[in-house]
């Protein structure tokens, strides 16, 4: 009987070991964390968190696994911001990014969550900065946009609340984007020098959208640069 005793005891004790061993944060679960991160703009050289904040598209996050010294895992955000961490165990996890200051210097940015088993953590929005201001150059130019209904023509006139993108050349996501006014015309302010694509989307008969793209270059700050002779035209199903 007490060899029978022992037995139980050894096989308890292993099973609260390897129980032990399960709660350990990092792969091997059923959760979730996840979150989103955005990118803070400075308008007029203000360092501040402002209401120029775009999602950080593209962005590395990591996450450490409890109390560990080095980061567990890392991931992108998607076109939105969005990122997730799947598959893991109930714990503690912190999740960064990083952030940079005008000197150019790197911090990180954290906040720490706690998972449950099987469940989903939401991580408080992360905020980073890129170190930079924004410009003070302007780009802009007009729409004008063909009306179709079920295919036939019913009219023409400026693209009044049509979207425009602004990207920087050779780059997969758009940095800004505006609304065509009454006039016609739209704006993206305050940017910096440098090379960028002014993207709009016009449909074909199926109403399959396709881009319009022309390409500006913005040399210097202090500069009003018009997209150079360019009127988009456009084909919108109504």
């Amino acid at each position: 009987m007490k060899y029978y005793c022992k037995i139980i005891l050894a096989l308890v004790m292993t099973g609260l070991m390897l129980s032990s061993c399960n709660n350990k944060e990092g792969e091997g679960g059923t959760g979730t964390v996840r979150g989103h991160v955005k990118l803070v703009h400075h308008p007029d050289d203000d360092y501040q968190l402002g209401a120029d904040t775009i999602d950080a598209a593209k962005t590395d996050v990591f996450i450490v696994y409890g109390d560990e010294e080095f980061y567990g895992d890392d991931t992108e955000t998607n076109p939105d911001g969005l990122y997730e961490f799947n598959y893991l165990t109930p714990g503690d996890y912190t999740v960064f990014a990083y952030s940079t200051l005008p000197t150019g210097e790197k911090v990180a940015v954290s906040e720490t969550v706690t998972l449950h088993r099987g469940g989903v953590a939401e991580v408080p929005t992360i905020y980073i900065h890129d170190g930079k201001a924004y410009g003070t150059s302007i780009i802009t130019g007009k729409v004008w946009a063909w009306y179709f209904h079920n295919n036939e023509y019913r009219g023409e006139s400026w693209a009044y609340e049509h979207r425009v993108y602004l990207r920087k050349l050779g780059d997969t996501y758009h940095i800004d984007d505006a609304r065509v006014g009454l006039n016609g015309i739209f704006a993206f302010q305050k940017v910096l020098p440098g090379a960028y694509e002014v993207i709009t989307y016009t449909q074909d008969a199926q109403e399959v959208p396709s881009p319009v793209i022309d390409t500006v270059t913005v040399e210097a700050n202090e500069v009003f640069q018009m997209v150079p002779d360019t009127t988009f035209i456009v084909r919108i199903q109504v």
